[in-house]
């Protein structure tokens, strides 16, 4: 049996070195260069909105119904829109359209059902700090149940801003779950929550 020759590196899949030109780093069991990313910790990134732009528009664009302004492959709010642009329905307007948020706000308890417009106006704030800057990001609907109120939104990121915002200020925690293979978030809110009720 012939044993491979000095350098030889089996574990990233490359062609064994010339000899003399790969040398050992005495401290560690890695040859110097060797690339040492660990590419099993690294989720692969899904991208799964069906409400993307699956390609760049030519040029700028307006939402004929929020007057959002589309540019460089961004939407933004600007004071006058762009001389001759297409109009065009922006993502969060197709959503509210559609019905079909991205995010979900479940927030329960007696807490929150005695202090409801308190917390209403943290989740007003939120939202508008957030679209602010970032167009895409708006509450769809909230609407009230028994034990419960749900807040509903046009992106992923808002619903995450909320629950954080919601943790600091009553000191209870938030738990996130995102659905494998969906472009969707779900945030559970209430004083006493736990993630085992999840």
């Amino acid at each position: 049996m012939r044993l491979p020759a000095c350098g030889a590196n089996f574990s990233s899949g490359l062609p064994a070195a010339k000899e003399g030109s790969v040398k050992k780093n005495p401290f560690s069991k890695q040859y110097i260069g060797e690339d040492t990313r660990r590419r099993d910790l690294v989720a692969p990134e899904r991208e799964h909105d069906p409400y993307k732009a699956r390609a760049k528009s030519a040029g700028p664009a307006v939402c004929h119904q929020c007057g959002a302004c589309f540019n460089a492959g961004r939407w933004f709010w600007s004071e006058e829109a762009p001389s001759g642009a297409p109009r065009e329905l922006c993502p969060a307007c197709q959503r509210v359209s559609d019905q079909f948020p991205a995010g979900e706000i479940h927030i329960g308890g007696d807490f929150a059902l005695a202090h409801r417009e308190e917390i209403l106006s943290l989740v007003h704030n939120c939202q508008r700090r957030e679209s602010g800057d970032h167009p895409m990001s708006r509450i769809m609907a909230i609407s009230a149940g028994d034990d419960e109120f749900l807040i509903t939104t046009t992106d992923i990121h808002l619903p995450r801003i909320i629950g954080n915002a919601l943790e600091r200020a009553y000191k209870a925690q938030a738990v996130f779950s995102y659905p494998p293979e969906e472009h969707f978030v779900r945030v559970k809110w209430a004083r006493g929550y736990s993630a085992n009720q999840a």
